[in-house]
């Protein structure tokens, strides 16, 4: 993610929370590479979808990830979940950890084939509406079985949207 990348990522951003990150927010988190990583998928030119990841020690967090609902169900999601593993794992983590909307039974499932388990409940979480966050944890994402994990996630993304950078 770039600046470059921010309209686009704002205007994602006001469809799918109601209470959007500020973009002064998203500069600061992706200012610190040295434990962050702030990725975007384009759709041409378009940013369709972003995701970040803090790390810190043996242990990360996915702080966002949205995808434009124009472009649900197509996979990006998942692309964007593979991608922010990655970087998760290249940063150092062994677990990784994520809240989610408890009504988010789409991404629950998703984040359940990354590996992620439901470990509890924040109540209230969501202060906008005061729906509770189930927390969830993905652990031992450094072993030969859980990039197997990965590989057979990434084997059944379409073609075109497997590519790089």
């Amino acid at each position: 993610m770039k600046r470059r990348h921010l309209k686009g990522v704002m205007a994602i951003e006001r469809q799918v929370y109601p209470r959007p990150w500020s973009p002064s927010l998203f500069i600061s988190e992706m200012s610190e590479t040295t434990n962050r990583a702030y990725l975007v998928a384009k759709l041409g030119r378009d940013v369709v979808g972003y995701g970040g990841v803090i790390c810190y020690g043996d242990e990360a967090h996915i702080t966002t990830i949205a995808v434009d609902p124009a472009h649900h169900r197509r996979k990006i999601g998942t692309r964007m979940m593979f991608e922010l593993m990655g970087e998760a794992i290249r940063l150092g983590a062994s677990a990784v950890s994520l809240e989610v909307r408890m009504s988010n039974w789409g991404a629950q499932r998703m984040y359940g084939r990354f590996g992620f388990r439901p470990v509890g409940v924040r109540k209230g979480y969501y202060q906008e509406t005061g729906e509770d966050a189930l927390v969830m944890w993905a652990e031992d994402v450094r072993t030969t079985e859980y990039h197997r994990r990965l590989d057979g996630i990434v084997a059944e993304i379409p073609e075109g949207m497997r590519g790089g950078s």
